[in-house]
């Protein structure tokens, strides 16, 4: 027998589900977004998610997001990732990068329902020309807290810039 607390948290799951359904729905100009949900409500830094796509477009410019989605109970403002990417024909890259989620006049920076924010923050400062192929990111967190709590997703997202 389900308890309440685990039908409020149903409850709120099927409202995510069907709130990602609806703007899967919409026109984007998004080429590629992919996440993944972390079951336990925390990342450990050993759970390193691969994303790859392919670029086929070689004349339009890209920006590329790293995605968030937390609690409200997440302890931190920010959270430090390494991200790896390999391009067509060339070697793997690594780059940390400290993600801003909060900061002390505003609060949470991403959208919000209830207690769960989602972010989605670009990682590309300028658009980006990609080359024709396969790209794979590779995510990890690298806070110091590990595995760290109240992370339900993350992920990658590539857009065309509009021109």
């Amino acid at each position: 027998m389900l308890s309440s607390f685990k039908i409020a948290e149903v409850k709120k799951l099927l409202v995510w589900v069907f709130f990602c359904a609806l703007l899967a729905g919409c026109d984007t100009i998004g080429v590629f977004e992919k996440s993944t949900f972390f079951p336990e409500h925390s990342w450990s830094s050993k759970v390193q998610p691969v994303y790859t796509f392919t670029i086929s477009d070689t004349t339009s410019l890209y920006h590329i997001y790293a995605i968030v989605r937390h609690e409200d109970a997440y302890r931190y403002n920010n959270i430090w990732l390494r991200i790896t990417t390999k391009a067509p024909n060339d070697t793997p890259k690594s780059q940390q990068v400290n993600l801003l989620l909060a900061d002390n006049r505003k609060g949470w920076l991403g959208t919000g329902m209830d207690d769960i924010y989602d972010h989605r923050i670009r990682i590309t400062r300028t658009p980006q020309k990609l080359r024709a192929g396969n790209y794979s990111f590779t995510l990890q967190q690298i806070m110091r807290e590990d595995p760290l709590p109240a992370i339900l997703n993350a992920g990658i997202r590539v857009e065309k810039v509009q021109p």
